[in-house]
């Protein structure tokens, strides 16, 4: 959630850690500051709202003095501990006015610290639990007599953190320490970036990707160091920790809007070249699926008996979707779980079950701790990610990275579609690792798959008249989605997207649940969305869903009516026809997926709200 940006080198921070700021708002904020380190003097400035207030408060400093410094810390805040206000917002001093530091995550035992604290005489200045952090720095480096400068902010943040609780990222600067940052983190996302004579933190990559594409994957309980000279990292007791370094793939301008009034919008039209690219290389010379890293054994794939997926929000419906076709080509009873339920109702797990986790961030909190309690399970643990080097597939036995490039959007698009495509390559390795396919008949479905970007592209192109549609419907109160097999998680998805960016009542139905209970919701002209299944692939689910059109349409409903080219039995129900092209059933959600993004996009738009930003909500959710 909250953004979190270092620099240190030659130039001028302000700038450099402000413009990092601005490429993690998609992570959601309510408040925004930075600090930085002159060669005189620690200087801050922070203020509730967006980045918009920050600048105008750094626009006071009419003398110049905080854009003089060459060493910087950002923030951009979700609030945990305390309301969004100016006090509230990073960086927090010591009361010495010696250190800042700025934080995501939460620490768990911040009330027993903040007492001790207060006994020592410490007055807060905010109601955060980050604050507590910058007393017990300032209070370590004034003990800290065996060194000085950068390696006594690192010794201190040591210190500090094995006292902490919780999950955290740390940054902080010290008057005393010219030209470093030290960072730290916890069950929270932290990457340095190596430039030529200068450095870099952050939450996200995207944060310095302009500046540099080599990045160092910071581990679990880890302190960086960070100076123009170089980067040094140990684990918190201080032992030497020598970080594995990775090249990003994707540069700045993958990052901006190219011409599209939301990144949303964006990022929708970019799902055909996602989906290619996370297709891309999978086949071996054999016809055997790649993955990117693979710490199982064929035998330990050959043992699994039992799948779980975990995930949340639209990755949790990629991973009911996955759930259909894992099941039809491994023959192994797959389980779908919401990561934030997982760990609390005791699942029965041992070496025998697989546990695939699917994050688009690769730090999403309750997804990780999922993980972290089957990994304590003895089961097996393979990742579906976007990021390279989180947390996530670092801890994980196996990963499949999507390679979907950055989604800046809160509410996911192409995440959705990667994940699929990425969960199917994962069912296709375990069937064929187990025996059930060979390699001719993996490489037939892997063709299918190959197809499905000319298929979105096809969808793209005939938008038109969705978005029509979009702001005909935008003055309703409520909308509705019903579908059967696949077409089930669809709806639930396209419900999803009309709740995050509309904030209107939407529910996703199995269609054949409408008889036992949701079918009282309908009144007249209330619309209903219809994701309707080939009727070559499984006849019966066609013929079935037909069948509750006609319910729904009887009792006054409004159909729009998702089907497939020449599927002309349903052309009588349909108040609203979206087509898309034929595909194989189990392939279906890759086309039918795509109109729903689009009309929830439109609709919000429509209604006047942010797309991109849709309110309460956070890209990245790193606490539980």
């Amino acid at each position: 959630m909250c953004g979190i940006v270092g620099y240190a080198g030659a130039r001028p921070a302000l700038q450099i850690v402000v413009d990092g700021l601005r490429r993690l708002e998609y992570r959601g904020y309510d408040s925004a500051g930075v600090a930085v380190l002159t060669e005189t003097e620690l200087l801050i400035a922070k203020r509730a709202g967006k980045l918009a207030n920050l600048d105008r408060a750094l626009a006071e400093d009419a003398d110049g003095r905080i854009a003089a410094g060459s060493v910087g810390i950002g923030h951009t805040r979700w609030a945990t501990h305390g309301g969004p206000t100016d006090r509230n917002a990073h960086p927090h001093l010591s009361q010495d006015g010696r250190v800042a530091v700025i934080h995501n995550g939460i620490i768990e035992n911040f009330a027993s610290l903040r007492t001790q604290l207060e006994a020592e005489g410490i007055e807060f200045a905010s109601d955060t639990d980050t604050e507590c952090v910058a007393h017990l720095l300032a209070a370590e480096l004034r003990t800290i007599s065996n060194t000085s400068g950068p390696a006594a902010l690192a010794e201190a943040m040591r210190r500090v953190c094995r006292r902490l609780e919780g999950a955290f990222t740390l940054l902080a600067i010290d008057k005393e320490a010219p030209g470093a940052v030290v960072g730290a983190r916890r069950n929270s996302p932290l990457v340095v970036g190596v430039g030529d004579g200068e450095s870099f933190l952050a939450s996200d990559v995207s944060a310095f990707i302009a500046h540099t594409r080599d990045a160092l994957e910071l581990g679990q309980d880890q302190v960086v160091l960070i100076t123009p000279e170089g980067v040094e990292i140990t684990d918190f007791d201080g032992k030497p920790v020598e970080a594995k370094p990775y090249h990003v793939d994707w540069d700045a301008r993958a990052a901006e809007k190219g011409g599209h009034d939301w990144f949303m919008q964006k990022e929708i039209e970019e799902q055909p070249q996602a989906v290619a690219d996370t297709l891309r290389g999978r086949v071996g010379t054999t016809g055997n699926i790649l993955l990117d890293e693979v710490r199982l054994t064929d035998q330990d794939l050959r043992d699994v008996d039992k799948i779980f997926v975990v995930a949340c929000g639209t990755a949790y419906h990629a991973g009911l979707v996955a759930k259909y076709a894992i099941e039809h080509w491994t023959r192994i009873p797959c389980e779908v779980e919401l990561a934030s339920e997982f760990r609390y109702r005791d699942p029965v797990l041992d070496r025998s079950t697989l546990v695939i986790a699917i994050s688009q961030s690769g730090e999403t909190m309750d997804t990780l701790m999922a993980l972290r309690h089957a990994k304590e399970q003895k089961a097996r643990v393979l990742a579906i990610c976007n990021t390279n080097g989180s947390t996530i597939p670092r801890e994980s036995d196996a990963v499949l990275y999507t390679h979907g490039g950055p989604e800046i959007a809160v509410a996911s698009t192409k995440a959705f579609l990667t994940q699929l495509a990425a969960c199917y390559l994962v069912g296709l390795h375990l069937a064929q690792v187990r025996g059930i396919k060979y390699a001719d008949e993996v490489a037939s479905v892997v063709e299918q798959l190959r197809s499905m970007p000319d298929a979105i592209e096809k969808v793209l192109a005939s938008m038109d008249g969705v978005r029509e549609l979009a702001r005909e419907l935008s003055s309703q109160n409520t909308l509705l989605f019903i579908g059967r097999h696949v077409g089930y998680p669809v709806a639930l998805e396209g419900a999803l997207k009309l709740k995050e960016l509309a904030y209107m009542h939407a529910e996703g139905f199995a269609a054949g649940e409408l008889k036992h209970g949701p079918i009282a919701l309908i009144d007249q002209g209330t619309p209903v969305v219809c994701v309707v299944p080939s009727p070559a692939g499984r006849g019966v689910l066609h013929d079935k869903i037909v069948s509750n059109i006609q319910e729904v349409r009887a009792r006054g409903a409004r159909t729009i009516v998702i089907a497939e080219e020449d599927d002309e039995a349903v052309v009588p129900y349909a108040d609203h026809l979206i087509r898309v092209p034929r595909t194989p059933t189990l392939l279906a959600p890759f086309v039918t997926t795509v109109p729903l993004q689009v009309l929830a996009c439109e609709m919000a738009t429509a209604r006047g709200h942010d797309v991109d930003q849709p309110r309460n909500l956070a890209k990245s959710v790193t606490v539980e």
